[in-house]
């Protein structure tokens, strides 16, 4: 796909060049009046589905963009905002004239509001808490009005900080009472001192959000939200990478992730862990979830956390991140509403241990192999020694050396990654043909194509999604059901991302760049689609076998994203299915009907269901008594679905032998990696029923070779 953005990337340019030479708008244009020009000159031309400015575009991009800058109206007056509501209309206008006017109002005042929100919440944090009284608090921000005076404003901020506030407060109170516990002779701290200490962390934490975060915002920093604002109105894929964002998005491409290990998002007010590294200390320490809300982060030498909710993602990893050995206390809200502290040691994770990894499977006589496949990365300076395709395919010879009579291709938490590495590895399991469809506005498709006539795998094939899987794990997922080459398993559907993206430095946009680095746009280009016409955009790929999963009842899919872009279908590519003795049909209504009785996954259907149920409860008290009490009955409650991580199948897994080969020589803790990943496994009930469908797959494989043979 380089050489369709090459195409786009030039169209633009000499589009640009002509444009600019007759309006000769650049002779000493305001940067931010450059920047606007650019990007919506580029989004307009370049975008697979340019939206119309008008007054729709508007009013949804006045609506989103004072959600993001002020998402839990602690700083806007209903004032300010009816103020502010004239513009609703006429930002069209302005970004057509390369007029910033919405902007520079809504941010002067926004400074002022930052000014005045310090004194306030001083103010607060300079009063005691009262724990006893019965307060409701609702985290649920949308259904919030903005306030109409000081005085409102204030017990606004009153409420949410006392919200933080109760959590140090709990945390202080187990600490003195496992004190107590550990010596009788201790003498517990008075209830006041507690509370007291509680404020004083909770104040520390905010000076910090402001003095360290807030306060070093330079305008540019404001200004590339307004920007990322307007481009995300586009659709969820395309987004602004302003010159320091695209600085931090060149050195994680660069092949090295200091920290953690965690990919992180904001959504709202807070900051969500969306991935993890394989490999990586997060991944390592087993205590954290895709999910996962971090409330709060402590350095191993300071006293108190930081409280990082309301934070930019940014900021925010600022203090996630760290030199390799030193250690990083975060406090976790999991999705069922539970919050516990994860000491996590920072490390250098090499993106070598997010690549291909695979285990022989042993299951009375016979073996089958898994390979995990975390993303379907690539190095397009070296594709033929760095890329998934060729690392799969040197995976599936190492485990048919072992004499594996079935595979399992794993793409759970996949988000996808090179088309044109994709196109590969779909090809080790087919003899040739179309593998996905690609259309650019106002261009007849292109149909990419497996060439390599050689087949590395011909025998049963599973592939293992979840909804997580996204991009180039649903081509590879929808090419192989397409063709009959494999069953999927997993949940409803996949994610829904149909959708190609292409980085433009918009720097190259302009010959003589007087105003400085303009940053980069993350631009969706093109769409693509399944063999048989269809497109995975919204709807996913539905598993052959549907079962339950942490994410069933969770909103995490492209339909749940603002501004995706629509479904749509286009005529089929000419392909044929596989030709094999495999009972598909049977093997698939057998699976059904196993997994239909299965006592582990019906509690993982009842955990997920519950997982929402917290997820949905948006009151809070502000009692103590009754805060506890909601605590301690979520983790009564949780404790009964202790069996999902105490369930171990009959399976055993070990390592290839030129693995083991790597393990005399290793000097990466290779071999306690594997170890790890193989007793994980082993509590898999997923891995468990695709071991059963590739037994039942390569028994009907031998009836009916078999019969066939006794037939001719």
């Amino acid at each position: 796909m380089r050489s369709n953005y090459k195409v786009l990337l030039l169209s633009l340019l000499l589009a640009f060049a002509s444009c600019s030479f007759t309006t000769k708008k650049f002779s000493n244009p305001d940067k931010d009046k450059l920047l606007i020009q650019v990007i919506t000159f580029v989004l307009e031309q370049g975008h697979f589905d340019p939206i119309v400015l008008d007054d729709t575009f508007s009013a949804e991009l006045f609506k989103d963009y004072l959600e993001i800058i002020d998402p839990v109206k602690r700083y806007f007056y209903e004032s300010d905002y009816k103020e502010f509501e004239k513009y609703k209309l006429t930002i069209d206008d302005q970004l057509k004239a390369t007029d910033i006017t919405f902007f520079n109002v809504v941010h002067e005042r926004m400074l002022k509001r930052i000014e005045e929100a310090k004194e306030i919440y001083k103010e607060v944090l300079s009063e005691p808490f009262d724990y006893s009284t019965d307060e409701i608090f609702n985290t649920d921000y949308e259904k919030t009005g903005f306030v109409n005076n000081r005085s409102e404003l204030k017990d606004r901020w009153r409420q949410q900080l006392k919200f933080s506030t109760l959590s140090n407060y709990d945390d202080l109170i187990d600490q003195e009472e496992l004190a107590k516990k550990n010596d009788p002779l201790y003498v517990m701290k008075m209830d006041a001192v507690i509370e007291k200490e509680a404020r004083e962390s909770t104040l520390k934490s905010i000076n910090v959000y402001f003095n360290d975060n807030i306060d070093d915002l330079e305008r540019e920093d404001w200004f590339a939200i307004y920007v990322n604002t307007i481009v995300e109105e586009f659709d969820p894929h395309t987004y602004y990478l302003a010159p320091r964002s695209k600085e931090d998005f060149d050195q994680r491409m660069s092949g090295k992730l200091e920290g953690i290990g965690a990919r992180l998002q904001k959504r709202m007010d807070y900051i969500k862990i969306v991935e993890l590294i394989s490999g990586g200390p997060a991944w390592r320490s087993k205590e954290l979830e895709v999910e996962d809300i971090i409330l709060k982060v402590k350095q191993e030498k300071e006293a108190f956390p930081v409280n990082i909710v309301g934070m930019r993602i940014n900021d925010a990893i600022k203090y996630i991140k760290g030199p390799k050995g030193t250690k990083v206390t975060l406090t976790i809200k999991k999705v069922d509403g539970t919050i516990r502290d994860v000491v996590i040691t920072r490390d250098v994770v090499e993106l070598e241990e997010t690549y291909a990894k695979s285990s022989v499977i042993r299951k009375d006589n016979m073996a089958f192999g898994v390979i995990d496949l975390p993303s379907f990365y690539v190095d397009f300076q070296d594709y033929k020694n760095i890329n998934a395709a060729k690392d799969v395919k040197a995976e599936i010879e190492r485990l048919k050396a072992e004499g594996i009579q079935g595979l399992i291709l794993d793409l759970r938490n996949n988000g996808g990654g090179s088309l044109p590495t994709v196109v590969d590895m779909a090809g080790l399991f087919i003899k040739e043909g179309p593998i996905v469809q690609v259309r650019s506005t106002g261009e007849a498709k292109e149909v990419l194509r497996d060439k390599d006539k050689s087949i590395s795998w011909d025998g049963p094939l599973v592939i293992l999604v979840n909804e997580i899987s996204a991009s180039a794990s649903e081509i590879m997922a929808a090419a192989m059901q397409d063709y009959k080459r494999a069953i999927i398993i997993g949940g409803k559907q996949t994610y829904g991302k149909g959708t190609v993206q292409n980085v433009i430095n918009l720097n190259n946009m302009l010959r003589n760049n007087t105003s400085g680095d303009l940053g980069a746009l993350a631009l969706t280009t093109q769409k693509y689609y399944r063999i048989n016409g269809g497109s995975v955009q919204l709807e996913g790929v539905k598993s052959d076998v549907n079962v339950p999963g942490r994410f069933s009842f969770i909103e995490v899919g492209e339909k749940d994203k603002d501004n995706p872009l629509p479904w749509d279908e286009i005529d089929a590519a000419d392909y044929t299915p596989w030709e094999n003795y495999f009972d598909y049909d049977a093997t698939i209504r057998k699976s059904k009907e196993r997994m239909s009785h299965n006592a582990q996954l019906k509690l993982i259907e009842d955990n997920a269901k519950w997982v929402k149920s917290k997820i949905d409860e948006t009151l809070v008290s502000l009692n103590y008594k009754k805060y506890r009490s909601a605590l301690e009955l979520n983790e009564n409650e949780a404790k009964r679905f202790d069996a999902l991580t105490n369930y171990k199948s009959n399976l055993t897994f070990d390592s290839t032998k030129y693995e083991k080969a790597l393990f005399n020589n290793d000097t990466t803790d290779l071999k306690e990696k594997r170890t790890r990943w193989h007793e994980s496994l082993s509590h898999d009930i997923y891995v468990e029923e695709a071991v059963h469908v590739l037994e039942d797959l390569k028994m009907s494989y031998s009836i009916k070779k078999v019969a066939a043979t006794a037939k001719n």
